[in-house]
């Protein structure tokens, strides 16, 4: 069979620990063998980092740019726990905040749905699509631990060196400080691309913050929502036949538990984390969402939703068996192949991508998958496989297909 061609890379950023172990089986069962793969690789592996000085998760972000379309594995952040593990020189930041700080974008994540595969929640009917902003917040924090007693104080000081000063907190002893930003321009895109894609894929907009006690920062997104919604989505919503709705977070999760679905859920960036853990797990598994950041710049960067799978990791060092599912993983490495395929004008590169999706749930479907799946799954008949004889069952599907 002759290999499908590629006319531009693919940024490809490998990571860390059982997500390193199957990026490579992916590679090398499941797209190797039928595309002429070309990517520019960085190795986002923590050691890579460390030497680097963080320096290499900087290029891999450039490179995007560069090249439009961006591949990642799952990495690991650094805690005290890793520092020692890995003799590192010091706690880096996320490098998923620091590409997305620098990509400036929206992540947008949605569960892969399997038909004998039921949502834990009954009432869900339809996939609820969560939009995460991907700058600023937590994600791009300055904390300080405070020693002893103290006052502590917002200061900003402007251009012409005017200070506004703003008293936090008179310490009485030990405590903690954060201090976090965000920018109109950032979370303008946001709303547009919110708005945008809530329109591509004719869902109603769900947006959610705490307003009534961040009475200035949630407030502005409250603000610049509504009035890029006004101007510019009011009667294209309309003639679409979907909704703009505002809630307070806490109402946003009660309404979403006791609704069919069907939404894309826009959240700030520490919510769009947490909830998006908790959608793909109320539809089935971590490992059954897929990623994406779109940038307003036209950047888009493909990613597992999820952890290095730490403990698989270590029981596959000891040569112990592992069933590892991978299918976001696998969906991460299809998402960035379609979209390299549909700017570069490469239809076979476009349908192999959706052909490796199928297959991948056909598996699933034909009663094949990992062990995370087993329990949730209705199937009458299934069964288990490790985490490499899963990928070829896959094989097996798309080569029929093929």
């Amino acid at each position: 069979m002759t290999k499908i061609a590629m006319k531009v890379p693919l940024v490809e950023m490998d990571g860390d620990e059982m997500t390193r172990i199957i990026w490579k089986m992916i590679k090398d069962i499941l797209i190797t063998p039928y595309v002429e793969l070309k990517t520019e690789y960085y190795d986002l592996g923590l050691k890579t980092r460390d030497e680097s000085d963080d320096q290499i998760t900087i290029d891999s972000a450039e490179a995007i740019k560069k090249y439009g379309v961006g591949v990642k594995c799952a990495t690991i952040t650094p805690n005290a726990d890793r520092i020692k593990e890995y003799n590192l020189k010091k706690m880096w930041k996320s490098p998923n905040g620091t590409i997305r700080a620098i990509l400036d974008g929206t992540v947008f994540r949605a569960p892969i749905t399997i038909d004998s595969i039921k949502p834990l929640i009954p009432t869900w009917k339809k996939p609820i699509i969560i939009a995460r902003h991907a700058y600023g917040d937590v994600y791009k924090n300055v904390e300080y631990r405070v020693e002893n007693s103290g006052k502590a104080e917002l200061v900003y000081t402007s251009e012409n060196g005017e200070e506004t000063r703003t008293i936090i907190h008179n310490f009485k002893g030990k405590g903690i400080i954060q201090g976090i930003h965000n920018i109109d321009e950032s979370i303008q895109s946001f709303a547009e691309a919110c708005f945008t894609y809530a329109l591509d894929k004719k869902v109603s907009l769900w947006f959610s913050t705490k307003d009534t006690i961040s009475k200035t920062y949630d407030s502005v997104f409250k603000e610049i929502f509504w009035k890029t919604y006004e101007r510019d989505f009011k009667e294209k919503f309309a003639e679409a036949g979907i909704d703009y709705y505002y809630t307070l977070i806490d109402d946003a999760v009660a309404r979403v538990v006791r609704s069919e679905g069907g939404m894309l859920w826009a959240c700030k960036n520490y919510d769009g984390d947490v909830m998006s853990d908790m959608v793909a797990t109320a539809f089935g598994s971590l490992a059954m969402m897929t990623s994406v950041l779109v940038s307003s710049k036209g950047y888009y960067e493909y990613e597992a939703a999820h952890g290095t799978v730490q403990r698989h990791y270590y029981r596959h060092l000891k040569g112990e068996a592992t069933s590892t599912n991978s299918m976001a993983t696998i969906f991460a490495w299809t998402g960035a192949l379609k979209k390299r395929g549909e700017l570069d004008g490469l239809s076979d590169l476009v349908d192999f991508a959706d052909k490796l999706e199928a297959a991948s749930i056909k598996t699933i479907e034909n009663g094949v998958m990992t062990k995370d799946l087993l329990q949730i799954s209705m199937l009458s008949k299934k069964e288990a496989v490790g985490t490499e004889d899963f990928l070829k069952a896959i094989k097996i599907r798309l080569d029929e297909m093929m």
